[in-house]
């Protein structure tokens, strides 16, 4: 029985949608934060500081907390100093990580990767739940290069982006679930050309008037091209990238 939720990374894309869908199933939450005011408990992953507070009285735990801006440099400490404040009282901690990592040899999945590995030799009961990427992250990119004249983007991405909202609804729902080490993945209804991508964003917007298609060499957009990112069989969510548009 869940008789009390810590989110880490509630004030975040995902995690803001993840408190708010717990709250409204009645689940007592706890959001940690390093800002004064910014969650219900203050704390420091990246030290420790404040979590072991955060943690106690608490049975489930959503980890959804990530060090982006710095490639996830910090994320296995923070995941570790997480695991080191959960108690026996902790019955269940859900970690959200992402679609492909595994297979894509890119810097920030790599630090994931290392996160998931460190979860599952740890004793306490946990799910980890991988999804494809937001429909948010890409809109993010589109609203940076569509400054531009002509926007570069990378040729021949495939990619099967997701609503964070539809993300955020999976994971309370495994979350009020028994562990299950690492759960199904989650993707997206459809996989899509990113060229199909962005003449959605072209017409929607009217922005940027022109695409400069650049096929990049390496592993990592290799991967991208060939689809490693994305998951098929479980296209899940419910909101396209056209529905997200639409909003």
């Amino acid at each position: 029985m869940v008789t009390g939720v810590l989110v880490t990374g509630g004030s975040g894309t995902l995690g803001s949608h993840v408190v708010r869908l717990l709250r409204a199933a009645g689940h007592d939450v706890r959001v940690l934060s390093r800002r004064p005011g910014g969650g219900t408990h203050q704390g420091d992953l990246a030290s420790g500081a404040g979590v072991a507070e955060a943690v106690q009285g608490v049975t489930h735990i959503v980890h959804a907390a990530s060090d982006t801006r710095r490639f996830g440099r910090r994320d296995l400490a923070q995941t570790g100093h997480l695991l080191d404040a959960c108690g026996p009282d902790v019955e269940h901690l859900l970690y959200v990580s992402i679609v492909g990592i595994d297979q894509v040899p890119y810097r920030y999945y790599r630090k994931k990767l290392e996160c998931e590995g460190l979860i599952e030799a740890s004793p306490v009961p946990s799910t980890i739940l991988r999804a494809t990427q937001f429909h948010e992250l890409l809109a993010m990119a589109f609203t940076v290069v569509q400054k531009l004249p002509v926007a570069p983007l990378p040729a021949g991405l495939r990619l099967q982006t997701v609503a964070a909202g539809d993300v955020a609804a999976q994971v309370v729902s495994v979350l009020e679930q028994e562990p299950v080490g690492r759960a199904a993945d989650f993707g997206g209804p459809e996989v899509v050309e990113l060229s199909r991508m962005a003449q959605l964003w072209q017409q929607r917007h009217h922005r940027p008037r022109r695409f400069a298609w650049v096929p990049l060499p390496g592993r990592v957009m290799r991967g991208v091209r060939q689809g490693l990112l994305t998951c098929p069989d479980h296209a899940d969510g419910q909101q396209s990238w056209a529905q997200f548009l639409a909003l």
